[in-house]
């Protein structure tokens, strides 16, 4: 078995849910191809997320937000708030979709369904940027 493994640097993105698809898919492209294997992605932050959902229509994306917004937000019994009113909710949002994905490899791509891209939770108004390590096995 071999394993081959990066860490890249995504930019800065506003909060919200961003689809990052071909910024792994052109780390792939930089790493020794495999045939079969699997991929692995984790997120190196506690108030960032990774999740695989919709990649064509832009408003799932909103409607995921909001909908988070609307559970976690303006908590009033919140006491970690020393980093800012949006740190508590972003570590909440991160505890409930994750920090890692893992992805089968099939003909040397990651074999996501038809509609199914890869996303980046940005939990914070300013998050800055994010590290995620991308990891393939073989």
């Amino acid at each position: 078995m071999a394993i081959y493994q990066e860490t890249i640097t995504l930019s800065p993105r506003s909060r919200g849910f961003h689809l990052i698809t071909s910024e792994i898919e052109d780390t792939l492209a930089s790493m020794p191809s495999i045939k079969t294997g699997l991929l692995h992605l984790f997120i190196k932050h506690t108030s960032a997320s990774l999740s695989i959902n919709e990649n064509a229509d832009p408003t799932v994306r909103e409607d995921m937000e909001n909908f988070f917004t609307d559970i976690a937000d303006d908590k009033s019994y919140y006491i970690h708030t020393y980093e800012g009113s949006d740190d508590m909710p972003a570590h909440i949002k991160a505890s409930i979709l994750g920090n890692a994905l893992s992805i089968p490899i099939t003909n040397g791509r990651m074999n996501l369904g038809t509609w199914q891209g890869i996303y980046l939770g940005e939990h914070r108004d300013y998050g800055g940027s994010r590290r995620i390590v991308v990891t393939l096995y073989n």
